[in-house]
């Protein structure tokens, strides 16, 4: 059986990270390998409908949205459960899980961009979730000016509550998440999302050939 492995792609908005995880399941998949691709929050029936909660709010609330508490236990919850009833059975089975995001974006947004402290934000990964923290963890860097070029053409119908912040927030998403990748260097690899999506699958490739030596 194939060793399941879990990895997760973070960043910011408009990095690429959707893209990146059909590339990688695409050439996982043709190496005979299972694979699963999921989002954040997202997954199960239950994180959609926490996601519509999260991104949409709450249908005739024009007020402000979720505070970083609420918003942060929101995510924990919906969190709590893709890992029990999607990520954890993959893996069981041998799947590889590809993510687009996980606990690092909470601790990037919620943490970095809300003011929480990243110790809350993982306690609330330890109860919600027992901790689970996948294989690695590739955080796709662009540059601001790249990120608005991509996210002008993707965005066109609108933005959703958390997208739409403005730029001082996504600034500090943007230094939370580069402090994570230098404090946790076992963990992280960097990549360079500037380039074509060729390219950065080809550096998201080189970042998983020893995982993929070892499956």
């Amino acid at each position: 059986m194939t060793t399941g492995r879990f990895i997760a792609l973070e960043g910011g908005e408009g990095a690429g990270k959707s893209t990146q995880a059909r590339l990688l399941a695409d050439a996982l998949r043709a190496r005979g390998v299972e694979v699963v691709v999921t989002r954040e929050p997202g997954g199960t029936p239950g994180a959609e409908a926490i996601r519509k909660l999260l991104l949409e709010g709450v249908p005739d609330d024009a007020g402000p949205g979720w505070n970083p508490r609420a918003e942060a236990l929101l995510f924990a919850a919906a969190r709590s459960d893709h890992v029990e009833r999607l990520i954890k059975p993959a893996l069981a089975r041998g799947a590889w899980v590809v993510c687009d995001r996980f606990l690092d974006s909470s601790r990037a947004y919620q943490g970095g961009g809300g003011g929480l402290s990243d110790a809350d934000i993982v306690a609330l990964h330890a109860i919600g979730s027992e901790g689970l923290l996948p294989d690695l963890t590739l955080l796709i860097e662009v540059t601001p000016d790249v990120a608005a070029q991509r996210l002008a053409l993707r965005d066109t119908g609108g933005t959703d509550r958390i997208g739409g912040r403005d730029t001082s927030y996504h600034a500090r998403v943007a230094q939370a998440f580069a402090s994570l990748a230098e404090s946790e260097p076992d963990r992280f690899v960097r990549i360079d999302g500037n380039r074509t999506p060729e390219a950065t699958q080809a550096g998201v490739l080189a970042a998983l050939a020893p995982l993929l030596d070892s499956a």
